[in-house]
């Protein structure tokens, strides 16, 4: 009885640490093979999403191309017939998206707006004319899109005066942009000149943050230039209205545009680090498993040997 006893301690003393790392090892297998699963397909929602992403590059472009002829037709009036009245009293409007996954599209405008407000040495306000090149901190702002709303919520949270969303969920349309002008001059926010933030589209992965300057109702009317022409009140409001949904439409087609090129670049980058983490799991997985196999053999052999 004794001796058996002491057999039985003795086999308990050799299977017990090698039964403990034996599990440790299938359950790191396990493990690994699960986050492969999820990792691949991962890999192949991005893929798809970029695929998606480049259809609706080649629309956005298109519309772009479109929708970029009346902000030059807007730019092209006022050049030939400049406003040369200074405009202290600026409303920002920036225009973003409610949608995410598409890289730094919406902290782009959030940022400059920031920048313009704080009259940064690199605000993009020093390409307006240097009477127009400095902004109040208090200024009011308006935002289009969820996302760059929640991120200047922040800072000028008092400032916000409309908030827009649900627009730009497919391509941009004129009603859109007059729906949004004509929210803008009903709200009854005083102001001599709007201040266009949105997304400039310089190729098909790059982009950069700019601005448009719309001037308001009386500094088109209090302007020498349009003096001349002796045009009535509802003249001069239906044009500062008008070149305000013209702009508005030129900026909300070339946001479009950069956030799906941001979007399928986010996808094409979140594809190749998925498959990159898809060969450094695989690889781990294959060294486990042939530890596994090793030390199953080691077992064996030794069995074996001790019999």
């Amino acid at each position: 009885m004794l001796a058996r006893r002491s057999l039985a301690r003795a086999a308990a003393a050799t299977v017990g640490p090698s039964a403990p790392t034996q599990a440790r090892n299938m359950a790191t297998l396990r493990e690994i093979e699960l986050r492969l699963k999820s990792v691949r397909n991962i890999e192949k929602i991005t893929k798809s999403m970029k695929m998606i992403a480049s259809t609706k590059l080649s629309k956005a472009q298109r519309a772009m191309q479109a929708g970029k002829a009346y902000g030059l037709a807007n730019s092209e009036v006022f050049a030939n017939v400049p406003s040369d009245k200074p405009t202290p009293n600026k409303l920002f409007v920036v225009i973003s998206s409610d949608k995410g996954l598409c890289g730094g599209i919406h902290s782009s405008v959030s940022k400059a707006t920031r920048r313009a407000l704080a009259n940064a040495p690199d605000s993009p306000l020093v390409s307006l004319p240097a009477e127009d090149a400095t902004a109040d901190p208090s200024s009011p702002i308006m935002v289009i899109g969820d996302k760059s709303k929640g991120q200047l919520m922040r800072n000028y949270g008092e400032n916000l005066q409309l908030t827009f969303n649900q627009i730009g969920r497919d391509i941009p349309t004129f009603a859109d942009a007059a729906a949004v002008a004509d929210m803008i001059v009903q709200s009854g926010v005083k102001y001599d000149s709007i201040v266009v933030v949105y997304n400039k589209f310089v190729s098909a992965i790059s982009y950069e943050s700019a601005v448009y300057e719309v001037k308001g109702e009386e500094a088109l009317r209090e302007s020498n230039a349009f003096k001349v022409y002796e045009n009535e009140d509802n003249a001069t409001r239906d044009l500062a209205e008008f070149s305000l949904a013209n702009a508005l439409f030129a900026a909300l087609v070339e946001g479009h545009a950069c956030e799906q090129s941001a979007r399928r670049n986010a996808m094409d980058n979140a594809s190749k680090n998925a498959s990159d983490m898809i060969g450094t799991l695989q690889m781990q997985y294959n060294r486990g498993r042939q530890a596994a196999i090793t030390n199953e053999l080691v077992d064996i052999i030794t069995g074996a040997s001790a019999l």
